[in-house]
Formats: structure tokens, C-alpha cells, sequence
């Protein structure tokens, strides 16, 4: 099923053409709209006429979020504020926030890819979507709620928070659709469980979680808890908001890219070249369609892989990995990189053991350390102290087979790590880096 055929199903070769025609039209709106693109191009000795084909987008530099940042807010609008009807906001915790504007036509574009993802995950007008995402500043909400109205599915716009209500509403309303953060899902299966509530007595089915790094592993346990099929979607507020992929209902092998809005690459993060199919490096995203703030070669500093091979479901657009974790937010710990995401896979992977963590990152004579803060249940915490001495070594012995660094684990009681009801907050790092 799909929500517009004509366009996600187009032969490979119609598709290229749309995205040589667009990347045109973009490349000189920003060179005659924005001051910011004019110079970065005429540095580079580069134009709109230089793009004469899809491999010449190369050529050309990589925005950053420190340049969205150095134009806060409004310099890389490029069109006029009398055209923009919506401002969004990024959630950054350092420095100024990332500002984003959409012009109508930006806004019908979101409402369209949002519902295309809605159905690729087999959502259809006759389901009830509950929206745990935060309505606001943060693009989550909003771009939720106009894509279930442009399907035609019923929307309850709950926002975050009041989790108790959450679960009543549910319960009550009948959704059939959650959409929020993994980590709030399991928060939810955790809170209906003090209730006394179980999820299989709900009508729901499909979960479209996103906004953070999450594994196979916790796929698996949220299945389980909320008895739903979990499917991963992908956006960021600089590009768009979510939407810009999702996992297909069928077979759940990546997330379709939207190709005729978007133009994906994977390079390596720290050279910047091109890597091949198949390859893990980090996303990078031209926008072709959109008015507000077009960006070329957005570094999005998610670390993914590409594939081009034709899907079950029928859509031809290329499909990117599940993200394995960020360039910037990745941990270098005595040499050895390290994400979170393979942590956390390790961890579910043990019995007794809750998925919620946090890792404090310090350095002690110029040695860096971590120790990984570990929920467990409360059956296992009552349990003798030399269990738990050989949980807290059997988790340190496996991070050290599998990730290659040594770690110091902390088993806390039940609920002690702070939940959230947005991005789950995994790491302290308390070096001077």
C-alpha cells in the first residue's frame, strides 16, 4: 500500500532525473537568495551552472551545524519572512539552537512525507495515532500530527508527559498507533506495569518510534512489552523534522530515504569522501524541495549505511540503515570508539537486567574511565551480594570481548536512573576535552 504510487515507486533512472532538475533549482535559489551559500560557493569557484549532473553535487561544500549556528537565526532563510509560517527549533544543549522556517509549500511537503511514512509502516485513515512526541519548538509533534491529518487518520495530540494519563488515554481511546521516543516507550511499558495494566489488552499495534539511536535489541524489547511492532523513523529539524525515512512494514531491512526531496550521501567522517554502498559513515543530506532554508550537503553526524537494492515493498527509494550512533557523540575511550547503541545491545542481551543505563565518562591520571550505571530488577536486587558481584563481572567481561575497553559496572536499584520523556539522556562526560 502507498500513499503516493506515482512517486515511490519510480524507476531509478525517472527518479536521478528528478533529483538532477531540483538539485538545479536549489543550488541557484540559495546562490541568489543567501549571502551565506553566495560566498561559500564563489570560494570554491563554483556556481549554479556548475551542476550539469548528480555526481557534481561533490563539488560542492558541506554545511554544518556550526554554520546554522553562525547564522542564527534567520541568514540562511532563503526566502523572504513574509513567506514563512512556521519557525522551529532545534533542542540543542550547547550553544544557540539550530532556527528552521517553512514556507507553506515547505509545510504540505512535511504533511506529504509524513504520510507516506505513515503508510509505509502500514498505518492507514481508519487508525487512531496517539503522538507522545512534544509539541512545540521540537519538530516531532506537529510533524506527526500533519502527516496523520493528511492521511486521514485520527490523531490524539497527548504531547508528553502525564504518563498515568497516557496509558488511561490509550486504553480508553483505543489507539492503535503510538508514535514517541524508544526510550519513552519502554517509560510507558514500565509505568502500565505499576498499573497493573498489560498491553495486550490494548488495541494497539504499530509503534513509529524515533528521534534517538536505539538497537535490535531494544526493537525486541519493546515488542514484547507493549506487544506492538515497533518500526524505526528518521528526521532531524535541520533537514526537515521526522519523516525524511522510515522503516517499511515489510521485512523492516532499513529506511526508505524520500529521494525526490532529499539526496543522501554516506562519506567518512573524517577525510569527507564519498564511501561506497554498503559502507558505514555519515550521513549527509541535500534538501531539493524545500523553500524556507535549503541546506547543501547538511552534515547530519549520524553514522549509517546505504543501499540502493530494490525492496520487497515495492518502493524504489534507496534505504539507509538504522542509525548506529553520532560522529560527535561518540565516545573515544582510551583510543577505542565507542557508541551507546552497542552498549545498550549488550546489556538487553542479559537477563536481569533492566534497559535503562547511563555511563559516566571521567579521567583519572590522564587515564580515561567508564563506568556503566546498570538498572536491574527487583527480584535480582534483593538477591544475595555475590550474585550480583558476578552480574556486575559478567557485564564488565562482555564489554571487554565485545567493544575491546575496560569498565567499572555499578548495579543500581529499580527506577533510580532518571527517565525521559524526550531523548533519553545516556551519557555524562565529565573529562576536560
Amino acid at each position: 500500500m502507498y500513499f503516493n504510487e506515482e512517486f515511490e515507486t519510480l524507476p531509478r533512472p525517472a527518479l536521478e532525473a528528478i533529483q538532477l532538475k531540483r538539485l538545479k533549482s536549489v543550488i541557484e535559489r540559495v546562490y541568489e537568495n543567501v549571502p551565506f551559500y553566495r560566498r561559500r560557493f564563489d570560494a570554491h569557484g563554483l556556481n549554479p551552472g556548475s551542476v550539469t549532473g548528480l555526481p557534481d553535487l561533490q563539488k560542492f561544500p558541506f554545511t554544518t551545524k556550526q554554520d546554522m549556528r553562525e547564522s542564527y537565526p534567520y541568514a540562511l532563510f532563503s526566502a523572504p519572512m513574509e513567506d514563512i509560517i512556521r519557525i522551529h527549533a532545534s533542542s540543542g544543549t550547547t550553544g544557540k539552537p539550530t532556527v528552521v522556517g517553512y514556507t507553506g509549500k515547505d509545510i504540505e511537503t512535511w504533511s506529504e512525507l509524513m504520510a507516506r511514512s505513515f503508510v509505509s509502516a502500514g498505518v492507514h485513515r481508519g487508525d487512531i495515532i496517539h503522538n507522545a512526541y512534544g509539541y512545540g519548538l521540537f519538530t516531532g509533534g506537529l510533524g506527526a500530527h500533519y502527516g496523520a491529518e493528511r492521511l486521514g487518520a485520527s490523531v490524539i495530540p497527548v504531547s508528553g508527559g502525564n504518563t498515568k494519563k497516557q496509558i488511561m488515554i490509550m486504553q480508553d481511546f483505543g489507539s492503535t498507533v503510538l508514535t514517541c521516543t524508544p526510550s519513552y516507550s519502554l517509560f510507558l511499558a514500565e509505568a502500565a506495569s505499576e498499573e497493573g495494566v498489560d498491553f495486550r489488552n490494548f488495541r494497539l499495534r504499530v509503534g513509529i518510534l524515533g528521534a534517538e539511536p536505539w538497537s535490535e535489541a531494544m526493537r525486541a524489547e519493546i515488542e514484547s512489552k507493549l506487544n506492538i511492532s515497533a518500526l524505526d523513523i528518521y528526521g532531524l529539524s535541520e533537514i526537515m523534522g521526522p519523516g525524511v525515512a522510515i522503516e517499511c512494514i515489510i521485512g523492516k531491512r532499513g529506511l526508505h530515504i524520500w529521494e525526490d526531496h532529499f539526496i543522501p550521501e554516506i562519506i567518512n567522517p573524517e577525510s569527507g569522501e564519498r564511501v561506497g554502498e554498503g559502507e558505514q559513515g555519515e550521513l549527509v543530506i541535500t534538501t531539493i524541495t524545500k523553500q524556507g532554508i535549503p541546506l547543501i550537503r547538511y552534515r547530519t553526524r549520524d553514522i549509517t549505511s546505504i543501499t540502493y537494492e530494490p525492496c520487497a515493498c515495492g518502493r524504489t527509494h534507496a534505504r539507509i540503515a538504522r542509525m548506529s550512533g553520532r560522529s560527535d557523540d561518540m565516545l573515544i575511550i582510551r583510543g577505542v570508539n565507542v557508541f551507546p547503541s552497542q552498549i545498550e545491545s549488550i546489556l538487553i542481551g542479559i537477563e536481569g537486567v533492566e534497559p535503562h543505563y547511563l555511563l559516566i565518562v571521567d579521567r583519572k591520571d590522564n587515564l580515561d574511565t567508564l563506568e556503566v550505571q546498570v538498572e536491574i530488577d527487583e527480584q535480582l536486587f534483593s538477591d544475595e551480594i555475590k550474585v550480583l558481584q558476578r552480574l556486575s563481572q559478567r557485564i564488565e567481561r562482555e564489554m571487554k570481548d565485545m567493544l575491546g575497553i575496560t569498565c567499572t559496572v555499578r548495579l543500581v536499584e529499580p527506577k533510580s536512573i532518571r527517565r525521559s520523556e524526550g531523548k533519553a539522556v545516556r551519557v555524562v562526560d565529565n573529562r576536560k576535552l
